[in-house]
C-alpha cells in the first residue's frame, strides 16, 4: 500500500494535467456556475485551485510562509480575466516546482495548516495530489463533463484519500473537504469523491 510519504509525483503531474485539460474549456460566462463545493461557484473554485498551484509552488522553493501568496484574491483579476490560462500558468508553475531536485525532501511551508506549520515535501506533495484529483472533477461537475483519471491515478491517490479521517471537523466553516458521503458499491473513483464529501451523481439543478 502507499504511504504519504511515497514520491507520487509521475502520478500527480497527470492529475494536474488532465486538470487543466477541463480548465481549458472555462469561459468567463462559466464563472458563476454553481459547483460540488458548497457555497462557491466556479470563479470562486478556479480562485482555490489556481492560488493554491502558486502556494505549493512557492512553499517547494522554500518560500512558502508567505501568506500573502496564498490568498485567493491575488489571482481573481486573472481568472476573472482569462481563467483558462490563468490556471494552466499556475498549473505549470507547480509542475516546474515540484520536478526540482531534492524536492520530496525538503520542507514545505503551509500556512493554510495553521501558523508554522510545516511538511516533508512527499508528504506535501501527496496533499496537492489528493486535492486536484478532486478539483478536476469539481470543475467537469460544475461544466456537465466527464471526468474519470486513469486507472493509475486512481489506485496511487486511493489509499492517501482513505487515510483522510472523518468527523465532526469537517463540519466546521473551515474544513478541507465535507463529511463522508455513502457511495456503498461504487467504483474507487465515486470511493475517491465520497470519501472527499462530495456526491458521484451530483449535477447542477
Amino acid at each position: 500500500m502507499r504511504t504519504i510519504n511515497e514520491d507520487v509525483r509521475p502520478y500527480h503531474r497527470s492529475a494536474a494535467l488532465q486538470s487543466v485539460d477541463v480548465v481549458n474549456t472555462v469561459t468567463p460566462a462559466d464563472l458563476d456556475r454553481p459547483t460540488p463545493c458548497a457555497g462557491w461557484n466556479l470563479g470562486t473554485l478556479l480562485d482555490h485551485m489556481t492560488v493554491q498551484h502558486r502556494g505549493f509552488a512557492a512553499a517547494a522553493r522554500g518560500n512558502g510562509a508567505d501568506t500573502e501568496l496564498w490568498r485567493p484574491g491575488t489571482v481573481t483579476d486573472a481568472v476573472r480575466a482569462d481563467p483558462a490560462g490563468a490556471y494552466a500558468e499556475a498549473a505549470q508553475d507547480v509542475l516546474d516546482a515540484f520536478a526540482a531536485d531534492g524536492v520530496a525532501e525538503s520542507q514545505f511551508a503551509l500556512p493554510d495548516f495553521g501558523p508554522g506549520a510545516t511538511f516533508p515535501g512527499a508528504m506535501a506533495i501527496g496533499f496537492h495530489f489528493v486535492d486536484y484529483v478532486v478539483h478536476g472533477w469539481d470543475v467537469a461537475a460544475t461544466l456537465g463533463v466527464p471526468y474519470e483519471p486513469a486507472p493509475d491515478i486512481v489506485a496511487a491517490v486511493l489509499p492517501l484519500v482513505m487515510m483522510i479521517p472523518d468527523g465532526d471537523f469537517r463540519s466546521t466553516p473551515d474544513a478541507p473537504f465535507g463529511p463522508v458521503v455513502n457511495a456503498s458499491g461504487a467504483t474507487d473513483f465515486d470511493k475517491i469523491l465520497a470519501h472527499l464529501g462530495r456526491r458521484p451523481d451530483w449535477a447542477q439543478a
